[in-house]
């Protein structure tokens, strides 16, 4: 067979059902067998929309994405979304085509060095030019994929690799061992790190995206009900335990709930779970928790210590290392006395309350409180990038297993509409929820018409603050007022613009509307974009300004009207 027949059948035996891409030159003899494969191939509209498409499928799936594009511009469009993956750690295989290899580095028509570019962004890349290496280069991307800490491998293969043949069973795979062995010292860890929670008074568990990434959320759910340590997690880590009593206090970092922060800055015993401690939680690493002794477990050990300082440093799978430490705690009759701990958590909780000042003016809270109120069978829900993001964060109490998708390292504008459609495609029947901005839901606006093909459940609630939201609070708090270029002086309408693709628009300007408007959305089996007129004024608090500590939120307490400090 030739070199793309062996590439789809390889994913066959891989078990992928589905594939997002965009199909062009030198990559039209890969897409003419696909075209006769049981693999079904999504059309988006742009590279970008098939990266992130393939992200969000990848994110609620917890298979590997799969994404196909074309040499040159083809390849280069799928760059923020290899980069939005890696930073957050989703297994995503990018198959790219490439000039032949005799037209490589001579400036051919549609050539770019992907595999230079792109180095730093993936958790390996490949150039195959000889064509006995494909099995072997296919095999290994795979696994690197997949295995440790998951990230997105890309494969670029030139032309002529594609129309080659040769008998590939019989093919040498000589690509060499990569894989060092590490030395693991869990089972010495697991008594001290027992020992060190036995004897703490404010314990505190973080939970970061390595939690879901290693399928933990059941293992955390026992460790924590026969521990009884409090919960927190980074914005990756949302979803990881369902966020109602007994589970999640809330995500922590510069727009954190008060008590997730607070509990943060008080503990004396931190357990970090798969957590990257990024600057959105630590704020200057120099100042984070000095007086607490942090236990780190992280698959990767370039993690480790990497931000801050761990006294427990553990390589580890999260799901293998709290099932060995309840076991061991169990084993020892052992946990923490920490009652005072929990009263106070609790007093945190009743005292310090996300609150926002309702006004003539639709705001964000409250869409999304209605939402959340009026969903049923925990849909999966989806963001894009800014105010509406930590909006959703602050107040969607998320409950389900993998039903949160967010971009969080690289804060991607534009990812949300096409995470939305793949992670529709990645669990059918399933509603997906979208909430995005009028600048977000812009960049990436063309793949309603992949929705409104496939007629995908999706409902996107564009919250229009008419400017660029964060830009502009941060403009507003740090900036005196200085206003430049983040305000929309134009804009387009939304329901118009919806329907002229084929997708049902709807539109909510005031708040007795929001209850009726929101169930028409809800109750249409279709597609449904609602725009969402909120006040552009409405502020994402609390919020701990920059290289400030867990404890030093700037917001609203006790009802006040005025923004104020605590810490």
């Amino acid at each position: 067979m030739n070199g793309a027949e062996y590439i789809v059948k390889f994913l066959e035996k891989k078990g992928v059902d589905l594939v997002f891409g965009y199909p062009g030159g030198v990559v039209l003899f890969l897409y003419d067998v696909l075209g006769r494969s049981s693999i079904k191939h999504i059309l988006t509209r742009h590279e970008q929309g098939a990266i992130h498409g393939a992200d969000g499928y990848a994110r609620v799936t917890g298979r590997t994405g799969v994404c196909l594009a074309t040499s040159g511009p083809g390849a280069t469009n799928l760059v923020t979304g290899i980069a939005n993956a890696h930073l957050d750690s989703v297994p995503i295989l990018v198959i790219t085509g490439q000039v032949g290899v005799d037209s490589i580095g001579r400036d051919s028509f549609q050539e770019a060095d992907i595999v230079g570019i792109t180095m730093p962004i993936t958790k390996h890349n490949y150039l195959v030019k000889e064509l006995d290496r494909l099995p072997g280069v296919l095999e290994e991307a795979w696994n690197v994929a997949r295995e440790g800490r998951p990230g997105p491998v890309l494969i670029d293969i030139p032309k002529n690799i594609f129309t080659g043949t040769a008998d590939f069973p019989e093919a040498v795979c000589n690509l060499p061992n990569r894989k060092i062995p590490l030395k693991n010292g869990l089972t010495r860890q697991l008594e001290r790190i027992a020992k060190v929670l036995k004897e703490a008074q404010r314990p505190l568990i973080f939970a970061g995206g390595g939690v879901i990434s290693s399928g933990a959320e059941e293992a955390l759910a026992e460790f924590r009900g026969y521990s009884e340590i409090p919960v927190v997690t980074s914005l990756m880590g949302k979803g990881a335990i369902p966020e109602e009593p007994g589970g999640s206090l809330g995500m922590v970092g510069m727009h954190g709930r008060p008590a997730a922060n607070l509990a943060l800055s008080q503990c004396d015993v931190l357990l970090a779970l798969g957590a990257r401690f990024s600057d959105r939680v630590t704020g200057n690493p120099q100042n984070f928790l000095p007086e607490t002794c942090i236990i780190h477990v992280d698959i990767d050990p370039a993690e480790l210590s990497k931000n801050v300082h761990a006294d427990f440093p553990v390589v580890s799978d999260v799901q293998t290392f709290l099932k060995l430490l309840l076991q061991r705690l169990k084993e020892e009759n052992s946990k923490p006395t920490i009652q005072p701990w929990l009263t106070q958590i609790n007093s945190w909780e009743k005292e310090f309350t996300l609150s926002y000042q309702q006004g003539s003016l639709l705001k964000p809270q409250e869409i999304i409180k209605e939402v959340a109120r009026q969903a049923v069978n925990e849909p999966i829900v989806v963001t894009d990038v800014g105010q509406h993001q930590m909006f959703t964060a602050q107040y969607y109490p998320v409950k389900g297993k993998r039903n949160f998708v967010t971009s969080g390292g690289l804060g991607t504008m534009g990812f949300g509409l096409p995470a939305a459609m793949g992670a529709a495609f990645g669990r059918p029947g399933e509603t997906v929820v979208l909430f995005t901005g009028d600048g977000g839901f812009q960049m990436t606006v063309q793949e309603l018409a992949v929705m409104a093909q496939y007629q995908l459940p999706v409902k996107v609630f564009i919250l229009n603050n008419s400017c660029l939201g964060m830009v502009r609070q941060w403009q507003e708090l740090f900036f005196k007022g200085h206003y430049a270029h983040s305000l929309f002086t134009s804009g387009p309408n939304f329901v118009k613009l919806a329907e002229a693709y084929g997708v049902k628009g709807l539109q909510i300007a005031k708040s007795e509307d929001l209850k009726v408007v929101v169930q028409e959305a809800f109750s249409y089996p279709g597609p449904v974009v609602v725009e969402c007129i909120v006040d552009q004024k409405e502020n994402v608090l609390p919020i701990i300004p920059p290289g400030g500590k867990p404890n030093e939120m700037l917001g609203r307490w006790h009802g006040e009207a005025h923004v104020s400090r605590l810490s």
